[in-house]
């Protein structure tokens, strides 16, 4: 389903390129949306030809509008409203980050010790 007006932040979670359409408004708000180099605010109208520089935490594109898309659909749906148009080094450095993800666990002799950690350290210190 097409819309005569729509806004940026609803095309955007629409197509996918953000989770909530939250997430994609305060995008907007904090500068990471930008058509020709301007920021937009999440209210503006999305026009069909239209080329947005989107800057998410975990990756940069470029997407060129090819149509309207106010309802959110399946991913297979969905990429037939835009063409990514995404410049080759931002394509590589977002496979780069991809590859490195995060297990949620601590990283080795970073920050406070685990619980199992701090019973073998207390265990350590009592044995005197």
């Amino acid at each position: 389903m097409t819309a005569e007006k729509l806004r940026v932040d609803k095309y955007l979670w629409a197509i996918r390129v953000f989770k909530t359409r939250t997430a994609a408004a305060a995008a907007c708000d904090n500068g990471k949306v930008k058509l020709n180099g301007v920021a937009v605010k999440a209210a503006r109208a999305v026009s069909v030809g239209d080329e947005y520089d989107i800057r998410t935490e975990s990756r940069k594109w470029k997407v060129k509008v090819t149509g309207l898309l106010a309802n959110r659909q399946a991913y297979s749906e969905a990429i037939k409203y835009y063409v990514d148009i995404t410049p080759e080094e931002d394509q590589l450095l977002n496979k780069r980050m991809a590859s490195s993800f995060d297990t949620g666990k601590r990283q080795s002799k970073i920050g406070r010790p685990t619980k199992k950690e701090r019973r073998d350290l207390d265990d350590f210190m009592q044995e005197d």
